[in-house]
Parts: C-alpha cells; structure tokens; sequence
C-alpha cells in the first residue's frame, strides 16, 4: 500500500478551503474537508487512478477530483505519494508554486 504524504503546500490550501467556506457554514466547511480526504484514500491502492495533469503533461504529475476541487499530486515512487495542492477548480493553476 502507498504511503501518502500532505505537503505543506496542501496543508495550507486545505485550511484556506475550510476558513473560506466556514464563513457561511463551519458544517459544510468540515463535510468538504472530509469529503476531499476520503478521496485521496483510494490512491493508497490505485495510485495511477488520477490523469495526468494537462498544465504539466509529465506522467508522475496527476489529480483526481472531489466535486469542484482539483487534487493534485506527485506519485513519488512505488510506496510514496505527496499531495501537492488542493484548489478550487474555477482558480488557475500555478505550476511554478508545485513543481
């Protein structure tokens, strides 16, 4: 099974999602949380799952979705995967803030 890791980068767009969308529900705030970490699970077993990211266009460089947020990430190597950021899908993507 493929270890996970949480940049730091993902760790603080997961906290601006939650303060964003806190400011009109702290319920729907966590349910998203929840919703966005229980879909990176399935990459512990299928770490190909996500496509390839189309900004960058390298295999190891991929993103899976949970309803309007993009999940990027790194497949690092066979037992390791970072999760790179997590943004709404109607913002831009930076690559030069994940490569």
């Amino acid at each position: 099974m493929v270890q996970i890791n949480w940049t730091h980068q993902a760790v603080f767009d997961f906290k601006e999602i939650k303060d964003y969308i806190s400011r009109d529900s702290v319920f729907y705030a966590k349910k998203t949380i929840e919703k966005i970490q229980r879909r990176t699970q399935v990459l512990k077993i299928y770490p190909h799952t996500g496509k390839i990211i189309t900004e960058i266009k390298l295999e190891k460089f991929r993103e899976i979705n949970e309803g309007n947020f993009r999940i990027l990430y790194k497949i690092v190597n066979e037992n390791r995967i970072d999760i790179l950021s997590v943004f709404h899908s109607a913002r831009n993507l930076k690559t030069e803030s994940i490569l």
